[in-house]
């Protein structure tokens, strides 16, 4: 067994039935990317991120989001010392290995922003003073899609910089059942074994880097994002990044799958998770209450599947 089911493995100890999210996030990591967790209060968003920085050794920061959160509460301040008669660095909670940003879409849209240089650059400024973020470095974000009172809708540049969008969803009857009785023994996070450290995380996101792609990938990626943005029940297509950030991602499920190279069916299993945050629907569309997932089903059927000899 390697180190990344023994994650798996470890975190699946506090998280029941959700193990498609725990590798897709996994996943998601060793992409280098970031993730936006919608959904509704309760179902295990933070529980999930506790349990894979536990197994990870990861240097762990939360913040809950509020409208009176300024910018300086996430990235640091600079202040006075009067022992040492200088100005110096106060390091906020985004100084970690992996940031939870719990109800991101609850602050303003100025605080909001201040993540955009630390999740596109691994760094962040203060007074003109650019400091490093640690490696590795994941922001997990999560919101409510239901109930706006008090929300700032994240812009589409945001957006853009999660590298995928997962809904965890309710849990089946017997998961439920599952989740009950390991509560009422104990907390199933007390239990969580450190299986993983943050530098071998570094080393294992430098040989998903290695995994092969062919042409014919490179070109069915790019012919998939292209027909997002010619698609006449869409009004808004995704970006460059998008087909980057498909890309990582289609690497790392294939090396978590223990394959050296890429084949047409890792696309299936995340494309949705990567464009539907980043698409945006006409007024057509959504009077006639079409979803974003059956025109990237619809998308998928247009674009000829490349064939790969293995």
């Amino acid at each position: 067994m390697n180190e990344l089911e023994l994650v798996i493995n470890e975190v699946k100890k506090a998280v029941v039935g959700k193990d498609e999210h725990i590798k897709k996030i996994l996943a998601c990591i060793l992409a280098r990317g970031h993730v936006l967790l919608e959904d509704i209060p309760g179902v295990g968003k933070t529980n999930l991120t506790l349990a894979l920085s536990k197994a990870l050794s990861l240097d762990f920061h939360r913040m809950q989001f509020t409208s009176d959160v300024l910018p300086g509460d996430v990235t640091g301040f600079i202040i006075y010392n009067q022992k040492t008669n200088d100005f110096e660095y106060k390091e906020g909670p985004i100084m970690c290995n992996l940031f939870l940003a719990d109800e991101i879409n609850r602050t303003s849209p100025k605080t909001q922003s201040a993540l955009l240089e630390v999740m596109e650059e691994g760094r962040t400024t203060v007074d003109g003073i650019t400091y490093q973020l640690p490696q590795p470095f994941t922001v997990l974000a999560t919101q409510n899609p239901y109930g706006s009172a008090g929300t700032q809708l994240l812009p589409d540049s945001q957006l853009d910089h999660f590298m995928v969008r997962l809904t965890m969803g309710y849990p089946s009857l017997e998961d439920e059942i599952e989740i009950l009785k390991r509560k009422s023994q104990e907390n199933p996070l007390d239990i969580i074994r450190s299986v993983c450290k943050p530098q071998d995380i570094i080393e294992l996101q430098k040989q998903v880097d290695q995994v092969y792609v062919d042409d014919k990938i490179y070109d069915y990626i790019v012919r998939i994002i292209h027909k997002t943005r010619d698609h006449e029940l869409i009004q808004q297509g995704a970006s460059p990044r998008t087909s980057i950030s498909l890309l990582k991602m289609v690497k790392a499920i294939a090396y978590m799958d223990h394959r050296n190279y890429v084949i047409p069916d890792d696309i299936k299993k995340v494309i949705y998770d990567v464009l539907s945050h980043r698409l945006i629907l006409t007024y057509d569309a959504k009077v006639k209450d079409v979803v974003i997932q059956d025109v990237i089903k619809s998308i998928l059927k247009e674009v000829k599947e490349p064939k790969i000899k293995i």
